[in-house]
């Protein structure tokens, strides 16, 4: 009578003979320490932006018609654009947006803290510096990020227009993003407002006579974006575009916070 082999199944694998293992995966997976250096390679990175992506769009998918705010951390509370931003942040949240921000002091606080006050839905988006930390105490929905790309990626997929208080590098950075992404057509239906006529003109006066009196780019391209120090006309432009979005959807109604763009 022929011996009836041992065997083991790992998963969906049988084992026999000398392939049998005195340990269970799960044994292995939870003993072994070993090196670590996988985790500072480029396939694992991958993995940890396509984690960024997923938490970022599970957190913000269904926030319905939002307006992304943008300016300086460095902006201190007794500064009038802090005051401004609080007051942007309530009058958006009345419009019917949710309000969304880097997450991080200045600014973003305030523009946080008036759509907070007035019961609107309040986002922070976050980036790991060397040094900042943590989100401002007005955020109600936060996600915080490794990468910038994955992060301004959120920013203009679910926003229908930016606001742009004065700022610097980091300010620069979306503005430039945002109005590069209208002109290349990659977005439609995008208003851009610039809130700060006196921090502004000078940056809009070099487009305007250097950048276009070069022919680096067209004269149709100064009108992608507006210059203000009306915080009611900022708001203004975003309503009005969001009507205008609306009344073109198919069936006179956009899906809540789909603005006209591609996959």
């Amino acid at each position: 009578m022929t011996d009836v082999p041992q065997e083991k199944f790992r998963g969906r694998m049988l084992l026999r003979r000398s392939q049998l293992q005195s340990s269970t995966t799960d044994q292995r997976l939870l003993d072994s320490r070993g090196p670590s250096d996988w985790v500072h390679t480029d396939p694992w990175r991958v993995l940890r932006i396509q984690s960024e992506f997923i938490e970022g769009f599970g957190a913000l998918a269904e926030l319905g018609p939002a307006i992304s705010v943008f300016g300086s951390a460095r902006t201190s509370i007794d500064d009038p654009m802090y005051a401004a931003a609080e007051r942007l942040g309530r009058l958006l949240t009345e419009a019917g947006f949710t309000v969304i921000t880097g997450g991080g002091p200045g600014v973003m606080e305030a523009a946080n803290k008036g759509a907070s006050e007035a019961d609107g839905v309040s986002v922070g988006l976050g980036i790991e510096l060397p040094f900042e930390s943590g989100l401002n105490q007005w955020v109600d929905i936060g996600v915080n990020f490794r990468y910038f790309f994955a992060r301004k990626m959120m920013f203009v997929k679910y926003a229908q227009g930016f606001i742009v208080l004065p700022g610097g590098f980091g300010t620069f950075d979306e503005l430039f993003e945002a109005l590069t992404l209208v002109q290349t057509e990659k977005v439609t239906s995008f208003p851009i407002v610039l809130v700060g006529v006196d921090y502004w003109s000078g940056l809009v006066d070099w487009i305007r006579q250097t950048v276009l009196a070069d022919g680096k780019i067209s004269a149709a391209d100064l009108d992608m974006f507006c210059l203000t120090d009306d915080v009611d006309e900022a708001v203004k432009v975003m309503v009005e575009a969001q009507a205008e979005r609306e009344s073109a959807a198919p069936g006179g109604g956009a899906k809540p916070g789909a603005s006209e763009r591609p996959d």
